[in-house]
């Protein structure tokens, strides 16, 4: 019998800004090929295609007690369904309310952990043990977690060990490559003063801890004289981790050219004429679930070099696709490992941007195992899957 979904998320396109919000918004229309209906709860601006819910109760209070209100009004709006599936911590809590008032299963992705992002209490002070505490109850309640990487699945399994490991699959992030795919076009990068005729490393990103755009700032004062870096990067977390990046790509450009910054989000097919044009594309995160905008980077046919993190092992094949470079959480304190972390990523870019033809070779493997292994509508018949088994161990209680 066909299901009856709901999913509740914060992000819902138009209005995305980060990978839970391209999951969702790719993951639905899917969905929908095989449920026999899929509602969707998210919050912000009304939006065609779901229910919007505006962040503003109780008014005034702490972002994070606003969003467990926004939470409570979407449980309310949840219909009669026979699943609920939640996204990130912004929607647990009103999946697991949801879940309890309508008596189904509720699902929850982990697109991120809050216990692997301590430098968010920089950011929402006591917000953040809010975020934590939703997302534990959630998933502890949860009748399945799907992880978008086997890396996620440790660890949510080491952040959660009351989990019972049956109940926590993975079902990976993917890629549209008909949106994301070699655009000979060069209008956007000509306008963006960016030179064809040398090589380019692009980053896309926001500008947090967590994108570990820093320390690539820092890694390009080792790129070859020549190589160019073009950073689509914006909104920062806090006005520290700007301050921090401002003064190291000050430093970076006041010694070498070729270095740009943009700050306002680019249309995704503008990103995907750069990504084409790039030599690498640069993702020197120091956690990351799973990291679509690699994926976007290799159907673009771009080779990558990224940090050996979370779930990008998952996506970049070390030696076939890109390069990947170790990094260890635990050392982020010692500063002789952070300088030798971003010597390395310099070194593996200036491997590529020293040989087109193997960085031609890795794009061409990388877009290839995008069509491949990462398609939406598998992801959408795994994700059926993983709702199946959940209703089915709901009944037996």
């Amino acid at each position: 019998m066909p299901l009856r979904v709901s999913i509740l998320t914060r992000e819902y396109p138009p209005h995305i800004y980060g990978g839970a919000g391209v999951h969702v918004g790719q993951l639905v229309p899917q969905l929908r090929k095989y449920a026999a209906s899929v509602d969707v709860q998210c919050m912000g601006e009304p939006r065609e295609g779901a229910t919007a819910h505006p962040e503003d109760f109780p008014a005034g209070a702490n972002a994070a007690i606003r969003i467990l209100g926004t939470d409570v009004a979407m449980a309310d709006a949840v219909g009669d369904v026979d699943v609920v599936h939640s996204h990130t911590w912004y929607a647990n809590f009103a999946g697991l309310v949801a879940a309890k008032f309508r008596d189904v299963p509720h699902v929850v992705t982990s697109h991120s952990l809050e216990p692997h992002r301590p430098w968010k209490a920089e950011q929402l002070g006591g917000g953040y043990r809010i975020s934590s505490w939703a997302e534990k109850t959630a998933f502890l309640d949860a009748a399945a977690v799907i992880s978008v990487s086997t890396g996620m699945r440790a660890d949510v399994l080491a952040s959660y060990g009351e989990l019972d490991p049956a109940k926590v699959h993975v079902v990976r992030n993917g890629i549209d490559p008909d949106e994301f795919a070699p655009d000979p076009a060069t209008d956007v990068l000509t306008g963006l003063g960016i030179d064809l005729d040398r090589p380019l490393v692009v980053f896309v990103g926001r500008i947090t801890r967590q994108k570990g755009l820093v320390h690539l700032v820092r890694a390009a004062e080792q790129f070859d004289p020549g190589t160019q870096l073009l950073l689509l990067a914006g909104a920062p977390d806090t006005p520290e981790i700007a301050a921090e990046f401002q003064e190291a790509f000050a430093s970076l450009q006041a010694g070498r050219g070729g270095v740009t910054w943009v700050q306002e989000m680019l249309p995704r097919k503008a990103v995907a004429q750069v990504l084409t044009h790039a030599t690498v594309f640069a993702c020197p995160s120091i956690y990351e679930p799973l990291g679509i905008v690699n994926l976007e980077a290799m159907s673009c046919r771009t080779a990558v070099v990224a940090s050996r993190v979370g779930g990008i092992p998952d996506v970049v094949v070390d030696g076939e696709t890109g390069y990947l470079v170790p990094y260890d959480p635990r050392q982020a304190d010692d500063p002789a490992f952070v300088r030798a972390f971003e010597a390395d990523f310099a070194e593996r870019i200036n491997l590529l941007t020293r040989d087109p033809g193997l960085a031609e070779r890795f794009g061409l493997a990388g877009r290839e195992r995008c069509i491949a292994e990462f398609s939406w509508e598998k992801i959408a018949q795994e994700t059926i899957a993983v709702y199946e088994e959940a209703i089915r161990v709901h009944q037996a209680r």
